[in-house]
């Protein structure tokens, strides 16, 4: 009989909390400074992604922007991540997403595994502040790899620290690049939002309150019994 799945890895933003308005307006600041304007469409394009990949897709918007050495490359993104920190310091427990916590509890009680696999330097300070740092077992976040999602070292780097085999991992994602990334790592993918940017995902829900413990082991084990 298939047992229950050994770990489950969450996404930050999009996921556990929604920083994705703040990270809007941090990018919208730094661009509108730079003579460069963007919307929430283009906005898509960044989630998931590191801040230098973020900020080389702003920069493309504007040819003469590519006079830009690698340190003021840096120095522009170190500003977007000081404007999104002013922003985010409100954030606490009433900005969880609904069955968030729930689902922690669940792993918990059940002594599965618990990790965060972020593209956000600051995914320490944010989970503190939402009170859920106690949950987790092991935190992923940019400083820990070398390439950023959809390489699937984010989930990799999680798995191995805590050992286990990462068929028997679960990844919880947003983004298309974050699905993309969990699938290459051959773990179980679970999608939050649309099946236009999703369909890649081994398991869909339209919102993180659908994130029922029971129902994603019961599709994870479907997958299992045919691999």
């Amino acid at each position: 009989m298939t047992q229950y799945p050994q770990a489950f890895i969450y996404d930050l933003d999009g996921v556990i909390t929604d920083t994705a308005e703040f990270h809007f307006f941090a990018w919208k600041k730094l661009a509108d400074g730079l003579g460069v304007s963007i919307d929430r469409q283009f906005n898509e394009q960044l989630k998931g992604i590191s801040r230098m990949d973020s900020l080389e897709q702003i920069l493309k918007l504007n040819s003469s922007l590519v006079r830009f050495t690698k340190e003021e490359k840096v120095n522009l993104a170190n500003q977007k991540n000081v404007y999104y920190l002013e922003l985010i310091e409100s954030i606490n427990s009433t900005n969880i997403l609904p069955g968030i916590e729930c689902l922690l509890k669940k792993n918990k009680e059940l002594n599965i595994k618990v990790a965060l696999g972020s593209a956000s330097k600051n995914a320490v300070q944010v989970l503190n502040q939402l009170g859920l740092t106690k949950y987790f077992d092991f935190i992923v976040d940019a400083s820990k790899v070398k390439k950023g999602k959809p390489n699937p070292e984010t989930f990799t780097t999680a798995a191995d620290h805590l050992g286990i085999p990462y068929s028997s991992c679960i990844g919880i994602e947003d983004a298309a690049a974050g699905i993309e990334a969990i699938n290459e790592a051959n773990m179980f993918s679970v999608g939050v939002g649309t099946i236009e940017h999703l369909s890649h995902a081994d398991y869909l829900v339209g919102d993180t309150s659908k994130l029922v413990f029971e129902e994603i082991v019961k599709r994870y084990k479907e997958k299992t019994v045919f691999r």
